[in-house]
């Protein structure tokens, strides 16, 4: 096995313009256009979640998002922690979702029926099921790329134009990462995100958000860079985020 690197950086706290930034973003409308074959995905998504939920009504479904699953490990477990929820793991990466435990039937307990994957561009897909109003309940976004470097910051999920949506999806997200910058950042940016929807309209549901920062220990690693990282020695930290 690979030995998981630490996260290197020429950042050596919280990036000083974190609140720059994400006000900037909650006062702008993220106008890129969406991917028809995100668009695509979607609706496969939707059809999938309807099928096993024999409703033809997304909205009245509850849903878990496991963003950036990966080989969909974590999608397993989520799916038996929650299980009168759908519980879709979304990766752009085709070879990462073609690993999935379901595909490798490795799994002895085999797939949860309430599991699904798709393949899909994350910031569209996430615009689509806000648009859509579906009902998700819980947010995973297990180690994202951190993007460590200062000049790359605005490709962190919290300060890039995406956030406040992503933020208002489900009522708990969780974030996990081994960097304790790109945590503390993340839950600075939903307290910097609170103050900033109580003169917003369209942020009005961020107004009572609450974000925690933990070191997390897990006992049982539910990703494989969660386990990587743990057999390494690397301290890893959680944000959730409560609304």
């Amino acid at each position: 096995m690979s030995v998981a690197r630490s996260v290197t950086s020429n950042q050596e706290s919280v990036h000083k313009d974190l609140a720059k930034i994400v006000c900037k973003y909650a006062r702008t409308q993220y106008m890129r256009p969406i991917a028809l074959h995100t668009r695509e995905a979607f609706e496969e998504a939707r059809k999938k979640i309807c099928t096993w939920a024999g409703q033809s009504d997304i909205a009245s479904i509850p849903v878990v998002l496991d963003s950036g699953c990966g080989t969909g490990e974590s999608t397993l477990h989520l799916a038996r922690k929650f299980p009168d929820c759908a519980v879709l793991g979304i990766d752009k990466s085709e070879a990462r979702i073609g690993k999935r435990p379901e595909a490798r039937q490795t799994d002895p307990e085999g797939p949860p029926p309430n599991a699904f994957w798709i393949r899909a561009e994350l910031l569209d897909f996430w615009r689509l099921v806000l648009d859509n109003r579906w009902d998700v309940r819980y947010h995973a976004v297990y180690y994202p790329n951190p993007w460590p470097k200062q000049s790359e910051c605005t490709r962190r999920f919290h300060m890039h134009p995406i956030f406040p949506t992503m933020m208002q999806l489900a009522p708990v997200t969780e974030l996990r990462t081994n960097w304790e910058i790109y945590a503390q950042e993340f839950c600075d940016a939903v307290g910097i995100l609170k103050k900033e929807s109580e003169s917003i309209p369209e942020l009005a549901s961020l107004r009572g958000i609450q974000a925690e920062l933990s070191p997390l220990l897990p006992s049982s690693p539910e990703t494989a860079f969660e386990r990587k990282y743990a057999a390494a020695g690397q301290p890893l930290w959680r944000v959730i985020a409560n609304r």
